[in-house]
């Protein structure tokens, strides 16, 4: 009988391998079919016994619709909230050929430089705008959102007072910065045992205790402040100085870095990236040079390649938890590239006149609208002022004001019952002032006469006088004066994009980091003004569209991990650690548990493990692993029963870093919690889980989840990401709240982002995945995923030995293989294997972790038979051309793999001096003729590129100058 449902399925498009397919290959891995080789591989005491309760999945075209009419339940007003969020345009070559392109959005961070010179330069661009707007020495390529980046600056020079600040631990902030940053920085400074005290900088007195300040610039009230005497005074008590600044309008005011500043933060939001309801927004940290090698997150640099070429990469802190470890000053460990990138394309698009023109026709409209409400009689209270305006009356007043503007669909921020607030921006026209104008002279009873804004804009031209104006250059590199046409941009996007590898060309086989599919229908949301222009203190009665999809991905999410709450606030995976830990940490000291401050980490977890129970206040004791990659339960036995009075929680990742289902994983939770502590899941490797275990199976009480992993969210280059949790009952009160909406428990400790649910935008993104999945699609994505990498370990294990396996020598979703025998047969690293995979065009796996000298893979479900096949031929190749080292056949020095990756520029040199052909070097498999990625530079020096840090744009001039007086 004919079936009446339309036969395209969305699980067919984002599975690769065919069913018959995935059948074929579970008998390759001897398996009798796909459902015994889960069998095999998972135990069964933490099966689930029931299909996971979701709604049927929709076909694409479908959930399309169903997002309209879910969107249309958004309303759209024009925002003057402010607040650190506000309308933007922008750039349609930006939004076509960056925002939604894969070649740019489905790129992982750029560990392996050689392949991603082009997002390297976009992210040296966007530090080279910060760095000249703010005036400072260095930034980084940027971190979650303002707060948490002025959070960050705090705990940094926390890290680094001075011997005769040892002691000090009180933070000043100024009470005109923005509530959620007030919000975070609490959260942050709590477990740290640092003092915030909260108050008016001119009445402040800065007491020996005090090791930092910080200030917004513009106040979070509009006013420009002249900070120059309160940082003077600050410099001379040896205390740091914080700037929290707007950063469109150092265009025209004096950049912080001029009067003192060690230290500026905050969001680059308004250089073209939509509110979004929160996020995602790239945040910038800029700070002196000194202090370069305490900046938390990426810094991108540049270096020279093997050839003497400049060429970039990440520089300095890398991945710096993975090397500190429980010694880590901050747990970042992702960013938000995307928009970073954005935000510096938007840069470039504009140059440094037109973006002051933006900045100027903001502050003439505000200006024209204060003279206005003066004529009308109404109190404005800043007097000097960039785009916001504060009006004092009467709460009647007031009151009206606020209806007339719901009249008119129109949003401002209010003070109290007494004041409102109004913040022009980027989308504000000529029409817009003068609905605003009519609003409060019906309030005021006047009228005006047609020509009245002319005259208003004659009297700003005579009247108005600049307060602490800018008289610095700022983006002066060609690179910001040579792309104003859309012509030149269009091909300078192109250009960049051209030079890095993503998973538009082949598979990116990383290990821990999941780089499936990013469907295109489940971005297409993200970007419908009815998501993007939503700003995310609007009133609750016009979020009804975002508070739908919110709630439904929560039931969505309980349901999978089968945990009893949620909550969406953390914007990244380490964010999400970090909350865990501080809901967990709030658990115990409302039982009067004060001293539960011990955390066991297993030896293979992640680095940010550590690193973020460190942030949270606990002491870090690591749990052996034994001889099979599982945790030594012996020795968490003893360490449980040592510490059982003052533990808090067991930090595992499930399945194991080392890609591995734990068979005593039930014990293992029952075992912490005996001792009265609670087990943390940390939910990197989720995709192996959705489906057929839980979290709460397991006994986990928190997990968190990526989103950009399993549930689909694109990496972007290094970031959006979202870090929710997922918690038991018991911990539910917990959840984190938020200073403008109401979110999270009862009992709620304070925010953990600047947005009351993160990253809302890209939210959509995970909840378009489960809908168009559904409960058997995600079951068989978790299934394919680990017939995958097991038909991975059967494919290579005859070549490359696999370090670890768990039950019946199976795998789960991802496995590692140890490369350290090449070094003493043939002087061969895994850098080198890395290397020459690009070579064959390949994103090589991840590299040295979780044990040093090893790759794990990991294919994820998306990839097909016919490219992990591809991917398997391009190993068993290089590992044939270890062998021609090993046996002389190839020079140990001069060789395949030492000189990979081999550039056009290499192999159609005039000179050839290598004792292999170029056509081995170039096409080592037939298939690269026909399908070859060319790296756009040669190995990198990262010895040079650290002993000579540059981190912002300089001409090709500088550089080599640099380069010869060095050599």
């Amino acid at each position: 009988m004919s079936s009446l449902e339309h036969p395209d399925r969305f699980v067919d498009r984002h599975i690769g391998p065919r069913d018959e397919q995935l059948q074929e290959m579970a008998k390759f891995c001897g398996a009798d079919s796909v459902n015994d080789l889960i069998d095999e591989t998972i135990p069964a005491q933490i099966r689930l016994n029931n299909e996971l309760s979701l709604t049927p999945a929709v076909n694409e075209q479908t959930f399309i619709q169903n997002l309209k009419k879910t969107a249309a339940k958004n309303k759209i007003y024009k925002s003057y909230i402010g607040m650190g969020y506000h309308p933007v345009l922008m750039p349609p070559v930006i939004q076509r050929n960056i925002l939604e392109n894969p070649g740019w959005y489905t790129q992982y961070t750029p560990y392996q430089a050689e392949i991603a010179q082009g997002r390297l330069e976009a992210l040296l661009i966007y530090q080279t705008v910060i760095s000249d707007l703010t005036a400072m020495e260095i930034a980084n390529a940027s971190l979650l959102d303002e707060s948490t980046a002025a959070a960050e600056a705090m705990l940094m020079f926390y890290a680094l007072r001075p011997k005769d600040k040892k002691n000090a631990n009180v933070f000043f902030v100024s009470e005109e910065c923005y509530p959620q940053t007030v919000d975070i920085l609490k959260t942050r400074a709590l477990p740290m045992g640092i003092e915030l005290k909260i108050g008016d900088y001119k009445k402040s007195e800065l007491a020996d205790d005090t090791f930092g300040v910080l200030i917004q610039y513009p106040a979070g009230n509009g006013e420009i402040r002249d900070y120059s005497e309160f940082f003077a005074d600050a410099e001379e008590k040896n205390i740091f100085k914080v700037v929290a600044a707007d950063l469109l309008s150092l265009t025209l005011l004096k950049p912080p870095g001029e009067f003192g500043a060690d230290a500026v933060v905050g969001s680059s939001q308004r250089f073209g990236v939509p509110m979004g309801f929160g996020g995602p927004h790239a945040a910038y940290f800029a700070t002196r040079e000194e202090y370069k090698r305490f900046i938390p997150g990426r810094i991108i640099g540049i270096s020279v390649d093997a050839q003497g070429d400049e060429a970039y990469r990440m520089a300095l802190q890398t991945r710096e938890q993975h090397i500190k470890r429980e010694r880590a000053t901050s747990n970042i460990c992702t960013a938000q590239a995307l928009l970073a990138i954005i935000a510096g394309m938007y840069a470039v698009y504009h140059g440094p006149e037109q973006l002051k023109a933006i900045a100027q026709r903001i502050r003439t409209f505000t200006h024209i609208l204060e003279l206005a409400f003066l004529d009308f009689g109404f109190k404005q209270i800043n007097e000097n002022f960039f785009d916001t305006l504060l009006i004092e009356d009467t709460k009647e007043r007031i009151k009206k004001i606020k209806q007339e503007a719901v009249k008119k669909e129109i949003n401002f921020r209010y003070i109290g019952n007494n004041r409102v607030g109004i913040s022009l921006n980027e989308i504000t026209e000529e029409e817009d002032v003068i609905e605003l104008i009519e609003l409060f002279a019906g309030i005021a009873g006047k009228q005006f006469a047609s020509g009245y804004l002319q005259s208003l804009l004659e009297r700003i031209e005579s009247e108005f006088s600049e307060f602490l104006p800018r008289t610095s250059s700022y983006l002066t590199h060609e690179v910001f004066n040579s792309y104003q046409s859309e012509t030149e941009m269009l091909r300078f996007l192109k250009k960049l994009e051209n030079r890095d590898l993503s998973l538009a060309h082949s598979m990116t086989p990383l290990g821990s980091c999941t780089m499936k599919l990013n469907a295109t229908t489940e971005l297409l949301g993200i970007t419908w003004p009815e998501f993007s222009n939503i700003h995310p203190f609007a009133p609750a009665n016009q979020t009804k569209g975002y508070k739908e999809i919110i709630s439904e991905l929560e039931e969505d999410l309980k349901e999978i991990t089968g945990l009893a709450a949620v909550s969406l606030q953390p914007n990244s995976g380490a964010q999400g650690e970090f909350t865990g830990l501080m809901v967990i940490r709030e658990y115990h000291h409302r039982k009067g548990e004060k001293d539960r401050n011990v955390v066991l980490i297993p030896s293979s977890a992640h680095g940010t493990n550590p690193a973020s129970a460190v942030m949270a206040g606990m002491k870090v004791v690591v749990v052996k692993c034994d001889d099979h990659g599982n945790i030594d339960v012996d020795d968490l036995n003893e360490k449980a029963e040592k510490y059982k009075d003052e533990l808090s929680a067991l930090m595992v990742t499930y399945p194991s870093t080392h890609g591995v289902f734990e068979e005593r994983i039930i014990e293992i939770c029952d075992i912490i919690h005996g001792t009265g502590g609670q087990v943390y899941m940390d939910g990197a490797n989720m995709n192996a889980q959705v489906g057929i275990t839980s979290p709460a199976v397991i006994g986990a009480d928190v997990c968190h989840l990526n989103l950009h992993k399993t549930f689909a969210i694109p990496h972007g280059g290094g970031g959006p990401g979202m870090g929710p949790i997922c918690v038991a009952k018991h911990l539910a009160p917990y959840l984190p709240s938020h200073y403008f909406v109401k979110v999270g428990g009862d009992k709620a400790i304070t925010a953990i982002s600047s947005a009351p649910w993160g990253s809302a935008d890209v939210l959509i993104i995970s909840y378009a995945y489960i809908k168009l999945m559904g409960s058997m699609g995600l079951t068989l994505a978790s299934k394919a995923a680990i017939v995958n990498a097991n038909y991975i370990l059967n494919k290579l294990q005859d070549h490359f030995k696999v370090l670890y396996t768990g039950l019946n020598e199976r795998v789960a979703h991802e496995l590692i293989f140890d490369m350290r025998e090449f070094r003493q047969l043939a002087e061969v690293d895994v850098e080198d294997i890395a290397k020459r995979l690009i070579d064959y065009g390949f994103h090589a796996p991840t590299v040295s972790f979780p044990v040093p000298g090893t790759m794990m893979v990991e294919p994820t479900e998306s990839e097909s038979k016919e490219e992990i096949d591809r991917f398997c031929n391009a190993l068993i190749s290089i590992k044939e051309e270890i062998k021609e080292i090993e046996e002389g056949q190839q020079d140990r020095k001069d060789n395949l793999l030492k000189n990979a990756p081999h550039t056009l520029k290499v192999l159609t040199s005039d000179e050839w001096e290598h004792t292999y052909s170029r056509n081995r070097a170039a096409y080592p498999l037939p298939y690269t003729r026909e399908k070859k990625f060319w790296p756009a530079v040669g190995r990198l020096d990262s010895a040079y590129g650290d002993r000579h840090l540059v981190c912002s744009c300089v001409s090709i001039d500088e550089f080599v100058e640099e380069t010869v007086l060095d050599q």
